[in-house]
């Protein structure tokens, strides 16, 4: 039995980050991100206790929610008490009794959880059509592999920035704050924390000595093979981790553009590129004739494409529910659409890398195959793909591509 006292504000913590999660459709992180910042009276257990459950919760939601007899899609706000009492329960804390758990059997739920078990998607607590989606797209042997790995927590990873430190001065500058790291296999900038801990009151991120990105992202950039004096294109930059580490491939020397549908995440890499010292990028927003404007112009083209994000599960737990058959559908056609249309920013001999953030073949091998079937001008150099189970990164897939001719 576990007789850590929970106190009642950290109880209800989790049951709003819940709420706002699955009845205001938040994304979890920002929720609670916003929980932190207005009760600053908890300490970094008690945060740390609330984020856990949180997200445990938002992992296991199906599994939880059936064992309580309630349709995971059709939870109500006062029946999220209830979800957390469950949890908790599970994990054999000594708490006690609210008001709101009167009428909540926890031996029924317990026993109703056990025999969850036997069936996948409420094993690994995933919707029906996701599961059907990942069999049809991997096979049964590989989509199981990609399941064992969805509900573990993701490590914490981060890239040194080349403009003030190397992988090696950075470890010792966070050793030196308290913050113990490892190197990572085959992301040769990339370090992971031992354990949690909050990096961003650190006076080695308020100098820019790094960025947090997953070392399946960095691979990405390293794929493009940027060099010194290019134009390089990063067409779908958001908030700019990529650009940012291209930046730093590049020296700071030739011209990078970072491109975006919305100006506030290109507001935010600029703030970024200040902290970095990333003096060679020019954001620029995409309208009507921005694709025109720059056609056949650049040596490196990056698309970071749109996409369902089911690479990132263990890192984003709550897209799984919101996804749905309707999205898939859309963001297949959106990929497509940018693929096409932005390839022609890419000058004769050229290359671009295509990359997403999921592990579906419709997203990923599947496009660039039609992609290629359409314009022959292009020719596939190589694929990578960096899946969970094997690489413990990510699951991205990248293409690099080399325009050939007009």
């Amino acid at each position: 039995m576990n007789n850590q006292n929970l106190h009642r504000s950290l109880v209800n913590g989790i049951v709003f980050a819940l709420t706002e999660t699955f009845i205001e459709k938040r994304k979890s992180d920002k929720v609670l991100s916003q929980l932190f910042k207005l009760n600053k009276q908890w300490g970094a257990r008690d945060r740390g206790f609330i984020a856990e459950n949180t997200y445990d919760i938002v992992r296991w939601w199906r599994s939880i929610a059936e064992a309580a007899e309630l349709d995971f899609q059709k939870v109500k706000a006062h029946e999220i008490w209830y979800l957390v009492k469950g949890w908790l329960a599970l994990q054999q804390y000594d708490i006690t009794s609210y008001k709101e758990w009167d009428k909540f059997q926890v031996d029924k739920f317990l026993k109703n959880y056990k025999n969850a078990q036997k069936h996948r998607v409420t094993r690994v607590s995933i919707p029906d059509w996701l599961d059907e989606v990942g069999v049809a797209q991997l096979g049964e042997e590989k989509w199981e592999k990609e399941l064992s790995v969805i509900n573990e927590q993701a490590p914490v990873a981060i890239r040194a920035n080349l403009f003030m430190n190397d992988v090696n001065s950075l470890q010792a500058i966070l050793l030196n704050e308290g913050i113990e790291t490892n190197k990572v296999v085959g992301a040769k900038n990339a370090l992971t924390l031992v354990k949690r801990q909050n990096i961003f009151k650190t006076s080695a991120f308020t100098e820019g000595r790094f960025e947090v990105q997953d070392p399946g992202s960095q691979l990405i950039v390293e794929f493009l093979d940027v060099k010194q004096g290019l134009r390089v294109v990063d067409a779908c930059a958001g908030a700019g981790g990529k650009s940012l580490y291209l930046s730093n491939l590049m020296e700071n020397k030739g011209q990078l553009i970072s491109l975006d549908i919305e100006q506030w995440k290109l507001d935010e890499l600029k703030k970024r590129a200040r902290r970095n010292g990333a003096h060679n990028i020019e954001t620029r927003l995409i309208e009507a004739k921005t694709i025109k404007r720059i056609r056949q112009s650049a040596d490196r083209l990056l698309l970071d494409v749109p996409c369902t994000g089911l690479g990132t599960l263990r890192r984003n737990p709550d897209a799984k529910w919101k996804l749905s058959p309707l999205f898939l559908e859309e963001v297949v056609v959106t990929q497509a659409q940018i693929l096409q249309n932005y390839a022609s920013i890419l000058r004769v001999g050229g290359k671009m890398v295509y990359a997403t953030c999921s592990i579906l073949p419709i997203e990923n091998e599947k496009q660039v195959e039609n992609f290629l079937a359409k314009n022959p001008n292009f020719k596939l150099l190589e694929e990578r793909w960096t899946n969970t189970p094997e690489t413990g990164f990510d699951g991205f897939y990248m293409a690099l591509m080399e325009r050939i001719a007009e």
